[in-house]
């Protein structure tokens, strides 16, 4: 049974966003917030969603994403959520088991880390997630053994514990192996590795990773 695919869209720099229309599938939910709205519709796509207190956006931007959205949810500005918190809650509204995040990395570094952190709900509720701009794919992932399919849009894999502790790394397939390691907060034993085969395994017992594959931009 296929998960239902939810794309959000947050107001981080444009530049971190890659081609949204990459991503889409045939019953796909695109929800912008803010100002992901505007990017939404300067990409062609039209928001199924548009949620926030559209601060970011001009006059005659939210004329435009009014007229383009399905629907569209305006808030006061001064709210305990994020715009982005508001537009993941209606996704978990409407009962998506796979989120993608763009737009919510790039510019201030609170709202990035902000916005990583809010994988962790996510992981769990169960819902598979990631955070996504034109150079990194981000997901949280607790312990256990998962599969990891290679990818070369983003070749590099690094493993950060997030936990004071991850205890029993093994990696198997990676052109740098472990076996059962110990990886304390901080450590950076698990930077820059990458899949010498078409399929690799990563486990562990204890504690909770972030995954990050990322690429080199041409500079």
């Amino acid at each position: 049974m296929d998960m239902k695919r939810v794309i959000v869209v947050g107001g981080g720099p444009k530049s971190y966003i890659p081609d949204l229309k990459a991503y889409a599938c045939d019953e796909c939910i695109w929800i912008g917030a803010d100002q992901g709205a505007e990017v939404l519709v300067e990409q062609g796509i039209a928001p199924d969603i548009a949620i926030g207190d559209f601060d970011s956006v001009s006059e005659k931007s939210l004329v435009e994403i009014k007229k383009k959205s399905k629907k569209v949810l305006v808030y006061p500005d001064e709210k305990d959520e994020t715009d982005l918190e508001l537009a993941i809650n209606e996704a978990l509204r409407l009962k998506a088991g796979h989120i993608l995040l763009f737009g919510v990395t790039g510019g201030r570094i609170d709202h990035s880390q902000a916005n990583m952190q809010l994988l962790y709900p996510l992981m769990e509720e169960n819902v598979k997630s990631a955070i996504i701009d034109r150079q990194n794919r981000v997901e949280l992932v607790s312990a256990g053994e998962h599969k990891m399919e290679a990818d070369e849009c983003y070749p590099y894999v690094s493993f950060l514990p997030v936990t004071l502790e991850v205890t029993d790394i093994t990696l198997e397939g990676f052109y740098y192996p472990l076996d059962r390691a110990y990886l304390p907060f901080g450590s950076t034993l698990c930077i820059s590795n990458r899949l010498i085969e078409d399929t690799g395994t990563f486990s562990f017992e204890s504690g909770i990773l972030l995954v990050i594959r990322s690429t080199d931009l041409p500079t």
